[in-house]
Order: structure tokens, then C-alpha cells, then sequence
């Protein structure tokens, strides 16, 4: 008994110890390896603390006193729009698809289909309302405040008004130059689907 106890002491002080012993500092120790000798360091210029913005704020609800924000409140350049795009091919388009239709591929592969992002109702929907559901979800649709940065939620709900923007533009908006090119589309288009049919495409 005695000789299982002595081997059990010395298996136990063979074992490595770096688990309870890490190199590490505690709060506010000295260090030396600083010039001014503290181990804290100070946030860089600019540092935002985590969950620093108020949840009840307007940029973080995409609600004012008005109701839904009519405005997104960041500089919407194409840098903005295109990380907007970006965002919304990686999280959205699953089930929306890349043109806000409600035809993605999970979609395609049995799950219920969102409404486009095109219908008149929707259209009309002041951007707050897409910044929310983006972020607290919406009936099957599950929020992505955890997924995705507070900015790219409002990136994301740019996107969608572009790709409305896109599916909706009065004729009469276009320049005379894109009137012509969209002729020039409409007639290739039909050109093509009635070559199809000739050939006999379904």
C-alpha cells in the first residue's frame, strides 16, 4: 500500500504544470517588458467598448420618435453599399436569393419562402423596418445581432433597398443612354427565349 502511495506522489509531481502556473500578468502588475513598466495597455486611438451603443437608441432599434427610421444613419457611398452586398450574399440570400425574390436555395430545397422583398408592402416599408428584422428576426427568420456588426445591419438594409430600387425604376427616371441600353436588353431577352422555343426548349 505504502509503495502504490509513494508511486502515486511521484507521478503527480512529474506532471506538467504550465496549466496552473501560465505566464501571464494579474491587473495592474509591473512589467518590464513595457517602457512604462505596466503591464495594462491603453486602448487604441478610436477603441469602441464592446456593447458600448444603448439598446434603445434609434441606430441600434431603427426607431425614432417617428416610428421606423426613414434614413440609414451612415454615409451611404458604395464602399457602404458594397459591403451591404456583401453581407447580404453570405446571410440573406440563402432563403432570399441574391435579387430579394424569396427563391434561395434553401428555399428551393423545401423551406417556406419568404415574401419579396419587391411587393408593394414591402416597398413601401420605411429602411428601419429592414435594419430590425435583420437584427431581431422575423416569424421563421431568426435575428442576426449576433452574426453580424450593428454597421453591416444597416449596410445589409441599404442592400435591400437597392435591389427594390433595381426591380422598380420608372422608365421615365433613366437617362436617355441607360433607355436605350434597357431596349437593347429587352430585345435580346426576347430574341433569345424565342430562339428557345424554336429549337424546342420547355
Amino acid at each position: 500500500m505504502f509503495g502504490l502511495l509513494a508511486l502515486a506522489a511521484l507521478v503527480l509531481v512529474g506532471c506538467r504544470q504550465d496549466m496552473h502556473n501560465q505566464a501571464k500578468f494579474e491587473p495592474y502588475e509591473k512589467s518590464d517588458f513595457f517602457l512604462d513598466g505596466s503591464s495594462a495597455r491603453v486602448p487604441p486611438a478610436f477603441t469602441v467598448a464592446r456593447d458600448s451603443v444603448d439598446p434603445t437608441s434609434s441606430i441600434y432599434t431603427g426607431e425614432d420618435d417617428n416610428g421606423w427610421m426613414s434614413a440609414v444613419p451612415y454615409v451611404v457611398d458604395e464602399a457602404f453599399l458594397h459591403r451591404g452586398q456583401q453581407r447580404f450574399d453570405i446571410y440573406c440570400s440563402p432563403c432570399h436569393d441574391n435579387t430579394g425574390a424569396g427563391n434561395g436555395m434553401i428555399v428551393q430545397r423545401g423551406f417556406k419562402q419568404p415574401p419579396s422583398y419587391h411587393e408593394q408592402r414591402l416597398r413601401d416599408m420605411p429602411i428601419g423596418y429592414f435594419y430590425n428584422v435583420a437584427t431581431n428576426g422575423y416569424g421563421l427568420m431568426s435575428g442576426y445581432k449576433a452574426q453580424v456588426k450593428l454597421q453591416d445591419r444597416w449596410a445589409i438594409a441599404a442592400w435591400v433597398r437597392v435591389l427594390q430600387r433595381s426591380q422598380n425604376v420608372p422608365e421615365g427616371s433613366l437617362s436617355a443612354p441607360d433607355r436605350e441600353q434597357l431596349r437593347h436588353d429587352l430585345q435580346n431577352a426576347e430574341s433569345s427565349t424565342a430562339s428557345a422555343h424554336a429549337a424546342g426548349a420547355p
